[in-house]
């Protein structure tokens, strides 16, 4: 009789592993908050049962069962200095998508030439279900679909827009659709539009004439000689790209806007967010426990750093903290010196389990799409300092739906952030708009992270989820808009203005000569 329960382990062991997948994740961009991000997927498809080849320069810190780690860590970098606060504030350094382009390139570049990813794309023993591979502003990691020979999953860690849109439906129309690095919300004033419009077209042009060409010669010198070392034949880039199962999208219509979205876009914001709140440390705990009036958090981000403020911003920043009456948990990278009595620097701060505290009144954030997930997950209204990219955006949405403010980066910031906290603190406006938009965010038939294992499983068991795709992304410009219905409507006005021409030439002809007769 001992030996039943062995037997029965073994069958469902063997049972559980016969489901399991070999999917390919590559997720390497050296930013934490993408290695979060990446991490999130990479734990969800583990705890699935799922075999997992993880492509990263921020690796776990422990080891996972079924989980190999490809680290790149030093053969891609994330150019800080673009992102220092003090240089953008005096505008030495542009902290745009320009800026960040080359950089971007760069890394794909770098990874793609890696050894230890060249190595596995060598081996001709290797295989996988499924590719998911993160979008940034670029398409080169469709390669791996073609060398591997399966499908493709792009993975978007911001809100829907066109660059991403386009590669799996069509090109948003920028009248009520905006742009990545927009600061502007929908409904779209005459001269927002345009800008929308202009956006859209410079972004198509630097694709076409600048980014494209590079993913080309990547794909060609990095992946081609691959996939015709395992006897497949070599499909067009463009193809590639274009060839994907379906786009996981780390959004939800109540951090962003309602988006007319294709069957295969598929959002899961907040997928990253532990279901279960862990315990604060004890010394933060004490701090919270005392803190009578509330307290408000300040976190600039992992890539942006609040050491980089000018002093006399620090310094202001503290005079203003310390005039309040509420405590301040300011995620801070070094000591400063001559604190305020109600401020205390916190060089790492659990910020799922700070914004989850009911004494957690106001988050003061730059506006990226993890801190605004977060603080919609957890209800806490928010003031957003922008900086980057998609910050802009999302601190525009919040303003718009009525939980948030926000203020300019500058050297008059303390000023404009403190007239802010004494505007949402006495107003239960914010608190109310956040914990409504909080119930929309939850209210889903199943988990973000449930949705995300079972469209990757859906992918792999249909054989590319075909199905879900439109024609809209495969059927030409000049079809959509019928330019081919109106060259042929102006063939026949044409043909019928000659026909009349004609027909009335002609007729004039006979009366004339019936008439030259009757004369004669």
């Amino acid at each position: 009789m001992s030996k039943w329960p062995l037997f029965l382990m073994s069958v469902v062991s063997t049972l559980y592993l016969s489901n399991a997948y070999k999917i390919l994740l590559v997720s390497p961009l050296p930013g934490k908050s993408h290695s979060i991000l990446g991490e999130g997927v990479l734990n969800h498809l583990a705890r699935a049962g799922h075999e997992v080849t993880y492509v990263a320069s921020i690796v776990p810190d422990k080891p996972m069962k079924g989980v190999t780690v490809i680290d790149i860590n030093g053969h891609v970098k994330l150019h800080t200095h673009l992102m220092n606060l003090k240089s953008i504030m005096d505008k030495t350094h542009r902290a745009d998508l320009l800026t960040v382009l080359p950089s971007m390139v760069n890394m794909s570049r770098n990874v793609t030439n890696n050894d230890a990813v060249q190595k596995l794309l060598a081996d001709k023993t290797q295989q996988f279900d499924v590719v998911i591979a993160e979008w940034m502003l670029n398409e080169v990691y469709a390669g791996f679909s073609g060398v591997f020979n399966c499908p493709l999953i792009w993975f978007s860690s911001v809100e829907p827009h066109w660059m991403v849109l386009q590669l799996v439906d069509e090109v948003p129309n920028p009248a009520y659709t905006v742009d990545i690095s927009s600061g502007n919300v929908p409904p779209l004033t005459f001269s927002q539009r345009l800008k929308e419009l202009s956006l859209q077209i410079f972004g198509k042009l630097i694709k076409t004439f600048y980014i494209d060409g590079i993913d080309q010669e990547i794909y060609e010198k990095h992946f081609v000689p691959h996939i015709r070392n395992r006897g497949y034949p070599v499909p067009p880039f463009e193809e590639l790209r274009y060839n994907a199962s379906l786009v996981l999208s780390n959004s939800h219509v109540s951090m962003g806007v309602a988006t007319r979205l294709p069957p295969n876009y598929i959002p899961i914001g907040g997928y990253h967010i532990d279901p279960v709140v862990k315990p604060l440390p004890k010394d933060l705990q004490k701090i919270i426990d005392d803190a009578k009036h509330g307290f408000i958090y300040f976190s600039m981000g992992s890539n942006l750093r609040s050491k980089h403020l000018p002093a006399e911003v620090k310094q202001d920043l503290l005079n203003m903290f310390g005039e309040l009456k509420q405590t301040v948990l300011w995620k801070f990278e070094e000591d400063l010196p001559n604190l305020p009595s109600n401020v205390h620097i916190l060089k790492w701060a659990p910020q799922q389990s700070i914004l989850a505290h009911e004494k957690c009144l106001l988050f003061i954030t730059h506006g990226g799409l993890l801190s605004t997930t977060e603080s919609i997950h957890f209800g806490v209204p928010t003031i957003g300092i922008p900086v980057f990219g998609d910050q802009f955006i999302n601190v525009a949405r919040g303003v718009k739906k009525g939980y948030a403010k926000k203020v300019d980066l500058s050297y008059t910031m303390a000023k404009d952030l403190k007239v802010a906290i004494q505007e949402m603190i006495n107003d239960s406006r914010y608190m109310k708009k956040i914990k409504e938009l909080s119930f929309i965010y939850h209210h889903r038939t199943v988990s973000p992270g449930q949705e995300l294992v079972h469209w990757v499983e859906h992918v792999i068991k249909t054989g590319g989820a075909r199905h879900l795709r439109t024609h809209a992304a495969t059927t030409p410009w000049y079809q959509k808009v019928y330019l081919d219905l109106a060259i042929v409507l102006l063939i026949i006005m044409i043909a019928t203005k000659y026909l009349f021409r004609y027909v009335c030439c002609s007729n004039g002809k006979k009366v004339s000569a019936n008439y030259m007769k009757k004369q004669n």
